[in-house]
């Protein structure tokens, strides 16, 4: 479907010699619809002949180029779309086109859901071949919608079944350093680094990735996603992220500059709660952002902290706080 096309005049189906033979088919809303939907006369007649074709399951070249006008008008309709794909089954069509169509589709339509299964189920056709343009087409749909669902999605189906993982860590941390508060990048990078089977797993990766993180923290502190990214640095692996200095240290950095303090002291927390044990450098730093509200138990002190640095969450804060005496 190329722009000629779409500024071609519409022609009713009725006037069509190649549809001569077709009796339209009505939709049937029932005897006494209690609200009729006024549809315009070319979504009306258009779905009144597809109905025609569908019905008498018609897998011709007239077929598709019906759905291909159906869609246009309702890219949503599931049905339309599945009945297209049994007609690219049954001519054989080359697919390659198929993937230029949907192009067209996803430029006013992209969070449509039946066009990414469509998508889909084409990429799966083609296999190793359509890699790389189906890399391509998430790129540039994410260009311009750096959270797209479907996109980050299909980007993720697409390493999986088909491969190109090989510059896909570089992908990620370009997206970062673009905008290191996207969690959708930092979410693909962990997702890069526990699925990709050319990097050896998050246990391998863990070193350079902790540096990386902090390294992102130092910047930009007040950035939930990159706290969280460090924490799933150590999934199931507590005693690890306990004894790493790292974590303290980047924690004691970021305290220290008595500014963007709440993901440093909700870490802090997380890591009092699982085992660590503060040196006075630490306390002290808490106790005077804390100041005149210091506890003799830090964990209590940071809770209090939280509650007043962190407003949204408070209730959580103080929740955690009563945990804190119950265990005491």
């Amino acid at each position: 479907m190329d722009s000629d096309e779409e500024k071609q005049p519409w022609i009713p189906l009725r006037q069509r010699p190649e549809l001569s033979d077709v009796t339209p088919i009505p939709q049937d809303d029932g005897p006494n619809p209690i609200v009729p939907i006024t549809y315009k006369d070319q979504f009306t007649e258009t779905m009144d002949y597809f109905r025609a074709l569908f019905h008498a399951d018609e897998r011709s070249p007239r077929a598709l180029r019906l759905t291909t006008e159906a869609i246009l008008l309702n890219p949503g309709n599931y049905t339309i779309w599945q009945f297209r794909r049994l007609i690219l089954e049954a001519l054989n069509v080359d697919l390659q086109t198929e993937l230029g169509f949907t192009d067209a589709i996803a430029k006013s339509n992209s969070k449509n859901y039946q066009l990414w299964h469509h998508r889909r189920w084409l990429a799966e056709k083609l296999g190793t071949i359509a890699t790389s343009k189906e890399l391509e087409f998430t790129k540039k749909i994410l260009s311009l919608d750096a959270k797209h669902y479907h996109a980050w999605s299909h980007r993720q189906w697409v390493l999986q079944a088909l491969g190109g993982w090989e510059d896909e860590l570089n992908y990620c941390h370009d997206l970062i350093e673009e905008d290191i508060y996207n969690n959708s990048a930092w979410n693909q990078r962990y997702f890069v680094i526990t699925r990709c089977p050319i990097l050896g797993g998050l246990i391998a990766m863990r070193e350079s990735e902790v540096k990386y993180t902090v390294e992102a923290i130092i910047t930009r502190p007040d950035n939930e996603s990159s706290w969280r990214y460090l924490r799933g640095l150590y999934k199931d692996d507590n005693q690890s992220w306990v004894n790493d200095p790292q974590i303290s240290s980047v924690c004691l950095k970021v305290l220290s500059t008595k500014t963007n303090s709440v993901f440093a002291l909700s870490t802090l927390l997380d890591l009092i709660s699982h085992g660590f044990q503060p040196n006075k450098e630490l306390r002290d730093i808490v106790n005077a952002i804390s100041f005149p509200e210091s506890d003799s138990d830090l964990a209590r002190t940071v809770c209090t902290v939280l509650e007043r640095e962190d407003s949204i969450r408070a209730d959580y804060w103080r929740w955690r706080k009563s945990k804190l005496s119950q265990a005491s």
